[in-house]
């Protein structure tokens, strides 16, 4: 199975100079380059960071729907932001969240919330052999201990082997998840720490992709790549029977 892991940046492009700004650009086109990447990798299963599900951005059209429908892949999309706050009525905010996209049997999705957080969405695939996990954490360190934990628990009552992939936000890199992958006996893709932030000098390691130890890695790739300000992360599994 091939995991595809990105966090595209709404289809805005690399960050510049004023980065918040650059957010409300038009992504029509950018966004079309990034899908006929993904596409060109041929993912089994894709886990989409910060897409728009229909803004202004993107002339009101869903960028996992586009992205779908282009590789034909099935898609769960769901805003990251708690389930009945004010963001989810706000211009723009309402539209962003994450996403999985997969052209294997899905046996269900489900949204989990974390408790705190600004961003608290947890995105639950099961597909035959495995449940995938894809979250997108906080920039503030005690909260982030406090969704680990959370993960911990959906982790435990998955049922079968699990990989855990996201925008860890992890600014002090991977040290900050060990404690998290030692209760969980999660194993670490990219265990040579190569950094995925930001996409045109990477100096940071903030996006990861754990896995269950009877999960096999077969194969990592981070290609180097600058349509967005992260860099994709690649996995090959074998999967357990």
């Amino acid at each position: 199975m091939r995991f595809l892991l990105y966090n595209i940046r709404y289809g805005t492009g690399r960050r510049e100079r004023h980065a918040w700004m650059d957010l409300l650009r038009r992504t029509d086109r950018h966004f079309e380059a990034i899908a006929y990447f993904i596409r060109e990798l041929e993912p089994d299963v894709v886990g989409l960071v910060e897409t728009d599900s229909g803004s202004f951005r993107t002339r009101s059209r869903s960028q996992p729907q586009r992205l779908a429908d282009m590789i034909g892949h099935y898609h769960a999309f769901e805003v990251k932001y708690r389930r009945h706050g004010l963001m989810r009525h706000a211009p723009v905010l309402g539209n962003q969240g994450n996403a999985f996209l997969t052209r294997l049997a899905a046996r269900r999705h489900t949204f989990h919330f974390f408790e705190q957080g600004f961003k608290r969405l947890v995105i639950e695939l099961e597909l035959e052999r495995v449940s995938l996990f894809l979250v997108h954490l906080s920039l503030r360190r005690y909260i982030r201990r406090r969704q680990l934990h959370h993960l911990e628990e959906l982790i435990r009552h998955a049922g079968k082997p699990c990989i855990v992939a996201g925008d860890f936000n992890a600014l002090l890199g991977p040290k900050e998840l060990a404690p998290f992958l030692r209760r969980t006996g999660l194993k670490r893709a990219n265990p040579e720490n190569r950094p995925t932030y930001p996409s045109w000098e990477p100096r940071r390691v903030l996006d990861f992709v754990c896995f269950t130890p009877s999960i096999r890695l077969k194969a990592f790739a981070l290609p180097q790549v600058t349509l967005s300000d992260h860099l994709p992360l690649i996995c090959d599994f074998d999967l357990p029977a």
